[in-house]
């Protein structure tokens, strides 16, 4: 078991252990006709939390087209939403969801696209990778080929798809990316 895992399993069981104590005495005192208030339930995934400082970026239509686009491939692939925010997380790294064709001097090899996937990688021609959906699908590809991806920390899952110079920048926009597929899962 990782060690991120394991002191993120360890401090919810602290937190359940605190929350017992301090709230096991009043709960049995309490009246629940009077004292009934509505209480915030966690709701408990496999999926690891963001780990370490989160960015955030405001996005334009065509971003948000391009995030509504990256979902369907995943509900296509038949997928989870686990894999859609490792999608637009990695997307939002690579690209910040723009479809990005070439850059000229500012284009790292030959990457483009969302996933700034490169051709001469065999990830597809220019235009194959320029479309949302199959670069989508190469990525989903790519992830579904790894190991235990869905209960890894997304920045593995992703840089072992992606293999970047830059191996923890996708771990930022795991939260940003967790939003956009709550809000955008089942529009």
């Amino acid at each position: 078991m990782n060690t991120i895992f394991r002191k993120s399993m360890l401090s919810v069981a602290g937190l359940a252990f605190a929350g017992g104590v301090f709230a096991g005495p009043v709960a049995a005192h309490a009246n629940p006709a009077v004292d009934a208030k509505p209480v915030a339930v966690a709701v408990q995934t496999n999926a690891p939390k963001p780990q370490g400082d989160q960015s955030h970026i405001t996005l334009n239509d065509e971003q948000t087209a391009n995030v509504k686009a990256i979902i369907a491939a995943t509900k296509k692939a038949g997928l989870p939403e686990r894999a859609a925010v490792i999608s637009i997380a990695t997307s939002l790294q690579e690209s910040k969801l723009e479809n990005l064709g070439h850059l000229g001097d500012m284009n790292d090899h030959d990457s483009l696209g969302l996933f700034q996937q490169r051709p001469s990688s065999g990830w597809g021609t220019p235009e194959q990778i320029t479309d949302p959906e199959y670069s989508t699908t190469a990525f989903l590809k790519g992830l579904k080929q790894v190991d235990g991806w869905q209960d890894m920390p997304l920045t593995d899952a992703a840089q072992t798809v992606q293999v970047s110079a830059y191996p923890d920048a996708y771990a930022q926009w795991e939260q940003q990316a967790t939003d956009l597929v709550a809000q955008h899962w089942n529009s």
